[in-house]
Formats: C-alpha cells, sequence, structure tokens
C-alpha cells in the first residue's frame, strides 16, 4: 500500500516518561505504516532541556509558529524531587507555559466521550469543552521567602520614572510573597478566541472569575470580556442561537456540576488547568481529554491533557507490565495530522485522522480497553489489555 505523502512538517515535540514511550509506540504501530511522515523534531525530555537551559523548548515554540502545527507529548514540571533525580541545573518552568506564552494561545479541551464509560457527575449528558487562557497568572509570576520584619509593596515605575507603591502585607513571621501578571493584549486574544471557537461549535460560552474579590486583576478579565461580546459578538450569538454568560467561578462550578453539559467554560489560566482536570475525571478519565492550543494568528500545537504517568514508566524500567491509556496521546496525533492536511489541502490526510480516531473509540466500545477504563467500564463483554497490546488492536481496526 502507498503511504499518505505529507507536504509540510509537523512540528514534533518529544516528552518524559511513560508518555514518552507512548509515543514511539504510536508512531511505529498506528502512523509510520500508513504515512510518510514528515516532522521536524524536538527533544524536550527534562534531561534534554537541562542540557539546552531550556533553549530546546523555545525552539520548538518558534518552529510551531513557522510551520502551524505541532503536536507535543506530556513533559515533567520539575518540583524538588526531580531536581536531585535529574541533577538539573535550576528547577525550569514548566515547557507549557512557556510555549503557551510564545504562542499567546488559548487552550481548548474536551472530553472524549466513548459508550460504556459513564460519567461521574449523572446530569451530564454531552461533552463540556474548558477554553483556558494560556499566558500569565502563576505559570508567569515571580516568588520570593520574606523573613520576618520585611516588608512587602507592588512597586510599578512608569515610563517617566514615577513610581507608585502599593502596600502587600508587614511580616511580623517569616512568609512568603508571589508576583503575577497579566496583558491586556493577552486577554483580548483570548477573549476573541473563545468567542470565535463558540461560533464555530454552535455552543453557549460561560465564562468565570473571582471579581468580587480581586477587583483589579480578575475583574479586568470581566471588563474585556464584556466590552468584546457587545462590540464584536452580541449579534452573530444572538443569530446562532447561542448565548455568552459571565458569573463568579464558585457560582459556575455548582451551575456546571448541575448541567446537563453542552457548552464551552472559559477560565483563566490555573483555573483551566485545574478545573480541565475536574471535568476530565467527571466524565471518566484524564486519559480521555483532547487539547489544542490555538494562537490569534492561527498556529496550532495539539497534546494530551494528563502528564508523564511517572508510577506507570517506574514499573517499565523494572520490566513489570504496564497498561497506559494512550487514547489523549493518539488524539493529539490526530488532530495535528487533520489541520495539517486542512492546511495543506490533503484530504487523504484528514481521513486518515479521521480513521485513526473512529478505530480507537471503536476500540474501546467493543470492550477491548486498558486497565483504568476497564475498571470504570459497564459494557458487558470487556477485556484489559496492555500498553502495546492496546495500540496492536486499534491497528488491526485501522
Amino acid at each position: 500500500m502507498a503511504k499518505i505523502q505529507m507536504k509540510t512538517p509537523l512540528v514534533e515535540m518529544d516528552g518524559d516518561e511513560m508518555t514518552r514511550v507512548i509515543w514511539q509506540e504510536i508512531k511505529d504501530i498506528l502512523l509510520l505504516p500508513f504515512i510518510d511522515l514528515k516532522t521536524e523534531y524536538y527533544d524536550l525530555g527534562l534531561a534534554h532541556r537541562n542540557d539546552t537551559d531550556d533553549r530546546v523548548t523555545v525552539d520548538a515554540a518558534e518552529a510551531t509558529k513557522k510551520y502551524g502545527v505541532a503536536v507535543k507529548c506530556a513533559t515533567i514540571t520539575p518540583n524538588a524531587a526531580r531536581m536531585d533525580e535529574y541533577h538539573l541545573k535550576k528547577m525550569w518552568k514548566s515547557p507549557n507555559g512557556t510555549i503557551r506564552a510564545l504562542l499567546d494561545g488559548t487552550v481548548f479541551r474536551t472530553p472524549i466521550v466513548v459508550k460504556g464509560i459513564e460519567p461521574y457527575v449523572k446530569s451530564w449528558k454531552k461533552p463540556i469543552s474548558i477554553a483556558r487562557h494560556a499566558y500569565g497568572d502563576v505559570y508567569k509570576a515571580s516568588e520570593v521567602r520574606v523573613p520576618a520584619g520585611a516588608k512587602a509593596e507592588i512597586l510599578v515605575t512608569d515610563r517617566d520614572g514615577r513610581e507608585t507603591r502599593t502596600p502587600i502585607h508587614d511580616f511580623q513571621g517569616d512568609g512568603v510573597v508571589q508576583g503575577m501578571h497579566n496583558l491586556d493584549g493577552s486577554i483580548i486574544s483570548f477573549a476573541h478566541a473563545c468567542f470565535r471557537y463558540a461560533l464555530e461549535q454552535k455552543k453557549d460560552l460561560w465564562f468565570s472569575t473571582k471579581d468580587t474579590i480581586s477587583k483589579t486583576y480578575d475583574h479586568r478579565f470581566k471588563d474585556i470580556f464584556a466590552e468584546i461580546y457587545e462590540q464584536n459578538y452580541r449579534a452573530d450569538f444572538e443569530k446562532a442561537g447561542i448565548t455568552y454568560f459571565y458569573t463568579l467561578i464558585d457560582d459556575a462550578v455548582a451551575r456546571v456540576i448541575r448541567s446537563e453539559g453542552g457548552f464551552i467554560w472559559a477560565c483563566k489560566n490555573y483555573d483551566g488547568d485545574v478545573m480541565s482536570d475536574m471535568l476530565a475525571t467527571g466524565f471518566g478519565s484524564l486519559a480521555m481529554m483532547t487539547s489544542v492550543l490555538v494562537s490569534p494568528d492561527g498556529v496550532y500545537e495539539y497534546e494530551a491533557a494528563h502528564g508523564t504517568v511517572q508510577r506507570h514508566y517506574y514499573k517499565q524500567l523494572a520490566g513489570e507490565e504496564t497498561s497506559t491509556n494512550s487514547i489523549a496521546t493518539i488524539f493529539a496525533w490526530s488532530g495535528a495530522l487533520r489541520k495539517r492536511g486542512e492546511l495543506d489541502g490533503l484530504p487523504e490526510l484528514c481521513a486518515f485522522a479521521d480513521k485513526l480516531e473512529k478505530a480507537s473509540v471503536d476500540t474501546i466500545e467493543s470492550g477491548v480497553m486498558t486497565k483504568d477504563l476497564y475498571l470504570i467500564s459497564s459494557l458487558p463483554n470487556k477485556k484489559a489489555v496492555n500498553t502495546t497490546e492496546f495500540l496492536q488492536e486499534i491497528a488491526k481496526r485501522l
């Protein structure tokens, strides 16, 4: 069989631990037999990020701007334990945060719904998509330990050298301080992306912050969304029969749990990180969540929304059998291949992406699945298989 030809490379960002193992198996079992795969490869594994002083992450983001479509494996964001384990020069920042900041995009995450995996929230009937702002908040924060007796202030110096000081706290005991920021331009891009995506999907858009407490920072988000909606999108939303709805994030959480789903929920960066994991788990599994970063100028980066599956990796290193769910990583590849096909006018590549996703879903719905899904599936005749066997079962159907 002649392999499907590609015109333009994908930017391929390799990752860490068990997802790195799965990454190569997906290529070997599901992609390379069918596609003359063209990629520009970047190793974002933690060891290589450390060796390059994290320059490789910036290079990968710049390549994504150049080629327009990227696919990314899950990566480690190091903590103190990882500093010792990998002998790191410093505690490198999240590569996802770095890439999101450089691309100035919005992350859209949607659960992959399959028969036999019932949502834990009984009222949920339709997928709920999370739109996550991809800049600032704690991911670009500056932090410092503060000794007892110190005074902390926010100091802003304008372009003419005038200073404005805002008190934070007089520390009677030791403590910590964190400074966050955001940009009007990034919030504006976020708002436009959410409204456009809602119109494309023909789904209601909800947006939530905590503006009653954060009367400047969060309120700025609320105001920008309201202005852009009124000036640019209200008429189109009304014509499409969809609505834009703002509420406080604690109220939104309650409404989401009581809802039947079927809408897009826009959140600030950290809120979106947490709530996307809550939704993924609520719909069945963290490994069943698509994720795509979309920049204002039409650049796309597809990834899995979960971590590197560290526990399974240690089992793999010990020679033990694993049963790791690869669906989200497969859908990252299929999403990137479909978008590459759309941009390059390659319908056969788009069709392959559709068939890869259908084969993956059909495998689970036929009763063949990894252990995490086996434990929660309601299908009567189900079978748990190991990591590689699951990919081989998908390949049979593909």
